[in-house]
């Protein structure tokens, strides 16, 4: 028997609306809870959101935005949260195109975290993915310069894909190079479905790239 989904926030509700932060900014959307909540950290797709969790947890003076499509999940995460003492997570139900290009100034995320987007793995799908060149472009032009941009899939052809994308964007170093990825991450805390995926044997593939001077 499944379990009926809780609508109540036990404590402050920290969704904001993609309409909100296109208008206020994320600076108001802290208020006070942080003094200097830019630049922000971001993570696309946060799941489950033990990961966002974790980064806001050991840096309590940095301000994170989770963005995440499914309701379900930004309701939950949103519930946990409430729970807990964090005050520096801000959750936004959109797309990532949507918040990239209506919620973020440009130079205002100093770090961005993918983590294990949907591959799409069949051919007539490509064009959902994630990842594609105008999004990347969007993006770097948010970062920061030298700001981070992490990706990780444990799908061979979308890493493949990936690093299509990556390599060829204007304004992008690779920091694993003269490795294209790398098929570990140490220091960072695996989330939920990468322990899953390793205890299948998955391969693993972790994409590091920087905003370039300008």
């Amino acid at each position: 028997m499944s379990r009926s989904l809780k609508y109540d926030i036990p404590g402050i509700d920290f969704r904001v609306e993609l309409a909100a932060a296109a208008e206020r900014g994320f600076g108001e959307l802290f208020g006070a809870d942080l003094a200097k909540p830019l630049p922000l950290v971001l993570e696309i797709g946060f799941g489950r959101g033990e990961f966002l969790m974790h980064l806001a947890e050991a840096s309590p003076e940095t301000a994170f935005v989770g963005v995440e499509y499914s309701s379900k999940r930004v309701l939950k995460l949103a519930r946990r949260i409430a729970r807990s003492p964090l005050r520096n997570v801000r959750l936004i139900e959109a797309t990532a195109e949507q918040v990239v290009a209506e919620a973020l100034l440009p130079a205002s995320v100093c770090c961005c975290w993918v983590n294990f987007p949907d591959p799409w793995p069949k051919k007539r799908h490509f064009k959902r993915r994630l990842i594609q060149p105008a999004f990347v472009s969007a993006l770097r032009e948010r970062l920061v310069p030298g700001g981070a941009l992490h990706i990780a899939t444990d799908h061979p052809g979308y890493a493949e894909w990936i690093d299509e994308v990556l390599s060829a964007a204007h304004g992008l170093e690779n920091r694993c190079a003269p490795d294209r990825f790398r098929a570990e991450a140490l220091g960072r805390m695996p989330t939920a479905y990468e322990l899953e995926w390793r205890a299948l044997g998955r391969s693993l593939h972790f994409f590091e790239y920087a905003r370039s001077g300008d």
